[in-house]
């Protein structure tokens, strides 16, 4: 039994929790902040980098130092039952139901629907998702390989293409930065934060990192290091290095979005953006290429979230189905969701999105603060209650806005509920209501703890 990583051991690591980290949402969403935040970029970037990157590499970080060795364990610290809910829509949300489909959508509606045209659009989605998953599910049955498919196959194919891209557009922009104005949600610095701040929410990669230290922390153990605080070290260093490394990315491609605004005024989505840059600067090429970069950044992450989806069930229920049949069910439910189209799932996944991250931020921030107050479930609980009720105000404000914007006009109910949570929460406006009540359940639990104990 060794103590350490080697440093090509090390990198290896980084290579694939920064592959699995890094898909759909870490493409489509930083290029849509760059066109919309315009002059006021840095500002938004500094929001974006918090939720998209302190976030993850704190979820990863908060695994290490807990030694537990998920989400579910880490959870069900505030019960074995709220361990399973929490868990299970933390997985169905980046698995099965939003992030995984969204990758197989992702890629089509970005790249290959340009390489094919729009005519015949539905069927060739089939056809594309229909072999996305065949090839997601092809690498998932064998998990024990995952470092070597993503670390050292997936991840640098994707660099290469990423790295073409972007490279080719810092040195050739087509705009000043100072000359792009900012959207009405961007207009002022203060906006233009917060509005950065919810749009890494998009990312997923906060849950993502609790819901990958299942596969990093197995990853770890392979290569020989077992005792518990080697391998919180050896997890919390790959999440560091990668989480760091994707802050970069991402502030590149805001960068190159904000500085093409002038080719990209009629683009509906951060996806479109970055096929219009391609576009310009490859010509028919751009097409080709970023197909690659899309459906190797896609491709990647997807497999590594069915590996970790089909671990944490086979784990959680133990006389359920194997992992086989669960990455098989994952695959296929996927396939099915992913032909609905990006735009529908995107907007379906914000209310979901808006209910959970709250719950997994202050479950995370705990994690870390544990031994300030000995790791007393009663903090554990209180905490996690008060930020429960008021992200149900959260997820009712979004899903109602979701559903008017489908079509749907009988929300009332939600609507009314809305009206509540804004009397009620400070910062509700900014999509931040749970912030005041979690704070206030923290303090709540303390106090009780510490009369308990006096008692």
């Amino acid at each position: 039994m060794k103590k350490n990583l080697s440093s090509k051991e090390s990198i290896l690591l980084s290579s694939m929790l920064f592959g699995m980290f890094f898909g759909a949402g870490n493409l489509i969403f930083p290029a849509a902040l760059g066109i919309a935040a315009g002059k006021n970029l840095f500002v938004a970037y500094l929001g974006l980098f918090i939720t998209a990157v302190g976030l993850p590499l704190l979820a990863v970080a908060a695994l290490g130092m807990s030694r537990c060795s998920g989400v579910l364990a880490l959870s069900s610290k505030i019960s074995r039952r709220y361990g399973v809910f929490f868990s299970t829509l933390l997985y169905l949300t980046i698995g099965p139901l939003f992030a995984i489909p969204r990758c197989a959508s992702t890629s089509f509606s970005v790249g290959a629907v340009n390489l094919i045209g729009e005519a015949n659009e539905k069927l060739a989605l089939v056809i594309f998702s229909g072999v996305f998953f065949a090839v997601v599910l092809l690498f998932s049955l064998k998990p024990s390989k995952i470092m070597t498919w993503i670390g050292k196959l997936l991840n640098p194919v994707f660099l290469v293409f990423l790295g073409t891209l972007v490279v080719i557009a810092m040195l050739r922009p087509i705009d000043t930065l100072s000359s792009v104005t900012p959207a009405e949600a961007y207009a002022t610095g203060g906006t233009a934060f917060f509005s950065g701040f919810l749009e890494g929410y998009n990312t997923l990669d906060a849950l993502a990192g609790l819901a990958f230290g299942i596969v990093v922390v197995r990853e770890v153990k392979s290569l020989g290091v077992e005792e518990p605080e080697r391998v919180a070290a050896s997890t919390a260093k790959a999440g560091i290095f990668s989480c760091l490394f994707m802050g970069l990315i991402y502030l590149a491609i805001t960068l190159v979005a904000a500085r093409s605004s002038s080719v990209c005024a009629e683009c509906g989505n951060g996806g479109a953006v970055l096929g219009t840059i391609a576009n310009y600067y490859f010509g028919k090429l751009g097409a080709l290429l970023m197909t690659g970069i899309v459906t190797m950044a896609c491709l990647k992450t997807a497999v590594g979230l069915v590996i970790s989806c089909s671990e944490a069930f086979a784990d959680m229920f133990p006389k359920g189905p194997k992992y086989t049949v669960w990455a098989v069910l994952f695959s296929l439910v996927s396939f099915g969701i992913a032909n609905f189209g990006l735009s529908t799932i995107v907007a379906y996944c914000v209310p979901v999105l808006m209910f959970i991250y709250p719950l997994a931020m202050t479950l995370i921030l705990l994690a870390l603060c544990a031994k300030f107050f000995n790791d007393s479930k009663t903090v554990y609980v209180w905490t996690t209650a008060f930020t429960l009720c008021a992200a149900v105000f959260d997820l009712t404000n979004t899903l109602s806005g979701t559903m008017q914007g489908s079509g749907f006009t009988n929300t009332a109910l939600l609507d009314a509920v809305t009206a509540v949570g804004a009397k009620l929460l400070p910062l509700y406006s900014l999509g931040l209501g749970w912030v005041c009540p979690a704070l206030l359940g923290f303090v709540i639990g303390l106090i009780i703890d510490k009369s308990r104990k006096k008692a």
